[in-house]
């Protein structure tokens, strides 16, 4: 049996909140394919209860983060590795902690690098959009990509069009 799954038949022991697996889904906005996927990946470990899924309030809390952490771009195995760091008690929490801080500044550069890479694409798009404006308003020269300053090789015709 798994730690996570001990875990869970240790929580369905305590007199709290209960959910079945339509309810956990519509509250989360997920769906109950969804939550059976996070369980085949060992993410949750639901007590079976009457041949259905029965969720704690641990387990909904644990979904919330997983949930969370897959929508800022975590894969799910630094999901996994997050969750076992918490331990049975949470002592591992200074633990998640520094993996949290750790992760998050890696993945703000890649993010920063990618917000730089796509400023510079957006300015070139944006040069070689005017270009190609300018070709159908005026003398019917062909577009050129951004920093070749030569005429493309492709032949053309002269454009009658005007831009209006």
């Amino acid at each position: 049996m798994t730690a996570v799954r001990q875990r869970a038949k240790a929580d369905s022991s305590n007199s709290e909140k209960l959910y079945g697996i339509a309810e956990l889904a519509a509250e989360l906005g997920i769906t109950a394919r969804a939550i059976r996927f996070y369980e085949a990946k060992e993410l949750l470990a639901p007590v079976r209860a009457n041949g259905g899924r029965v969720y704690t309030r641990r387990d909904r809390a644990r979904l919330k983060l997983i949930l969370r952490a897959k929508s800022i771009g975590f894969s799910l195995a630094e999901v996994q590795q997050f969750l076992e760091l918490y331990g049975s008690r949470g002592e591992g929490r200074p633990q998640q902690v520094s993996f949290l801080a750790d992760r998050s500044a890696a993945m703000i550069a890649e993010l920063e690098q990618k917000q730089e890479d796509i400023v510079k694409t957006l300015e070139e798009l944006r040069d070689i959009h005017a270009q190609c404006l300018r070709f159908l308003a005026e003398d019917g020269t062909p577009c050129k990509t951004a920093g070749d300053g030569e005429a493309a090789d492709a032949p053309h015709k002269k454009s009658r069009r005007t831009a209006g």
